[in-house]
């Protein structure tokens, strides 16, 4: 998949598909065995949910993986309100950097590394950032950081980027299998973002409807 064959969050059939809400609670992933990371932790402990659903399809990639590979888990569940913060924030970047740009041009670029607030995967507990760690729990060399942007990595946070190390490019085919096979799509500007029932999942796999919306932490 090259950069321009890449669905955009921005684009108008993502928003154009239903939502068909399942009404599944969202859980916390450190109760059922999985490694979360605490660089995301806010104080309600949003950032460790997900759907039901989508903890289950969790927990099935991390038992496809090789001996001495986990999961390592980052972030799943964002309020809407922070969603919207961080469209802003990075939106403002852009802006500082290319003030000559159209609306609509913010918005597409934008879009490349945060979703915009009403379609967001991450509001409706549907998306998780994940890595690889080994036994020890080192990060497997995946070409960048998690949540490097595209100005930051030059490219290389996308998923099919050229030019990354034979490691870097094996690790990230061993996470895409383990979590393609348990029913995530990946969303190609962003090697480590994969999620299940979102509108981008639906649109993607030419589902008639999402399965999950924006939803609030109880």
């Amino acid at each position: 998949m090259t950069a321009s064959s890449i669905v955009l969050m921005s684009d108008r059939r993502v928003a154009a598909i239903p939502v068909h809400d399942r009404g599944e609670a969202l859980v916390d992933a450190r109760a059922h065995g999985l490694r979360v990371d605490d660089r995301k932790q806010d104080t309600a402990g949003a950032w460790a949910h997900v759907r039901q659903d989508v903890l289950t399809r969790l927990q099935q990639a991390q038992a496809l993986l090789p001996g001495g590979v986990k999961l390592l888990f980052i972030e799943g569940y964002r309020p809407p309100s922070l969603q919207r913060r961080y469209f802003e924030e990075y939106s403002a970047e852009l802006v500082r950097a290319h003030p000559d740009w159209r609306a609509a041009e913010l918005r597409e670029a934008a879009s490349r590394f945060v979703s915009p607030p009403e379609i967001a995967p991450h509001s409706a507990g549907a998306a998780v950032d994940v890595t690889l760690v080994d036994d020890q729990g080192r990060e497997l060399d995946m070409g960048t950081r998690v949540n490097a942007s595209p100005e930051e990595s030059d490219g290389a946070c996308y998923t099919d980027a050229p030019d990354l190390s034979d490691r870097a490019r094996t690790n990230r085919a061993t996470l895409s299998g383990a979590l393609t096979t348990a029913g995530f799509i990946n969303y190609g500007t962003e090697w480590w973002h994969w999620s299940f029932g979102d509108r981008y999942w639906a649109l993607q796999t030419q589902q008639p409807a999402a399965l999950y919306g924006p939803v609030e932490l109880p």
